[in-house]
């Protein structure tokens, strides 16, 4: 639906004000803080058909009017006015940016995210770069263990106990030594994992369970280290969520998993610039009644991850959206 230039400007005043102090909006104070040259008749007839098109909605405890997501969608898309900040907001930004250690950097950034929007800050940091295996050795230990060392090609070296319920000796250990750098060196975990298949039926049982038993502990990094969070306690603290015993418990169950909020956020990844999903928009049951304000950050033109804000609906997105949009340029700026 276009709306013209009448209904932009109230609906714009109205969702301002309920971002402002969360009420209902009235005609009458739609009247006064439009400055449209409005009869009290046209301002209902014009919230009516806002209403009817589903932009605002009437709670029914209230006259006034609440804006709904499609609303808030239209305000973000086509009439808000971002603010930009001020120097001195953003020489305390670049301040609490300069830290030498990137896990601390990164860290920093959710917190600083946080503290800013007093809703919750999230940092996807990049994934690891795949390793290839270059050389593993089987070593016997005692009752039924086994220590696996693997070496890989960006010089990396992990040690591994495995426990097995066969009894391998050493020259069975050898063996499996030798198989494995004969035919996997120079492959990574998955490359490894599909050669296993193939060549199942000519290995030995017992060599396919160590096989298998060593590709396993050695991929077992948990994903969700990738996500950083900081501030969750204020977005749950906030009064249009914490009123809701229901949406508290599912959001809390989404911070808990982070798979929800790892995928949206590689979602975020595969686009350009700043991303805005609200309500419904992100896919997940649990962020209905939330916002979520994303941007990528990236060092020599490659994109590394993603930062964002996830706030209620209610928010104010003037200001959100260039906090998050300047403090990935500063860590844009900030990484070497």
């Amino acid at each position: 639906m276009d709306l013209d230039k009448r209904a932009q400007t109230l609906l714009k005043t109205l969702i301002s004000h309920h971002i402002g102090d969360g009420q209902p909006v009235g005609s009458k104070t739609l009247a006064t803080a439009s400055n449209l040259d409005l009869s009290p008749a046209s301002i209902r007839n014009i919230m009516k058909d806002l209403e009817d098109a589903g932009f605002i909605t009437s709670p029914h405890t209230s006259a006034g009017r609440i804006p709904t997501q499609k609303g808030y969608r239209f305000f973000v898309d086509s009439l808000v006015t971002i603010k930009s900040l001020d120097e001195l907001e953003i020489s305390k930004l670049k301040d609490q940016l300069i830290i030498s250690d990137s896990k601390h950097l990164i860290n920093s950034v959710a917190d600083t995210l946080s503290h800013l929007t007093k809703f919750a800050g999230v940092v996807l940091i990049p994934r690891a770069k795949k390793v290839s295996f270059k050389h593993i050795e089987f070593l016997e230990l005692s009752n039924n263990r086994i220590l696996v060392i693997i070496v890989t090609d960006d010089g990396g070296v992990q040690n591994r106990v495995l426990y097995t319920e066969n009894d391998y000796n050493k020259q069975s250990l050898l063996e499996a030594s030798n198989f494995f750098n004969q035919h996997y060196a120079g492959f990574d975990i998955e490359q490894v994992k599909g050669k296993l298949v193939s060549e199942l039926k000519t290995m030995k049982a017992e060599m396919v369970i160590l096989m298998n038993a060593a590709i396993e502990t050695s991929g077992d990094v948990d994903q969700n280290d990738n996500l950083i969070m900081s501030g969750q306690k204020n977005l749950l603290e906030t009064s249009e969520l914490s009123q809701n015993v229901s949406s508290v418990r599912k959001i809390v169950e989404i911070f808990e998993k982070k798979s929800a909020l790892l995928q949206l956020l590689e979602k975020s990844h595969r686009a350009d610039g700043i991303q805005i999903f609200i309500g419904e928009e992100s896919g997940y049951q649990a962020l209905d009644e939330c916002s979520v304000i994303t941007a990528p950050y990236e060092a020599d033109g490659e994109i590394l991850g993603m930062l964002g804000v996830i706030g209620p609906t209610r928010m104010a997105y003037e200001r959100v959206i260039p906090i998050v949009d300047i403090t990935a340029k500063l860590l844009s700026n900030s990484i070497k």
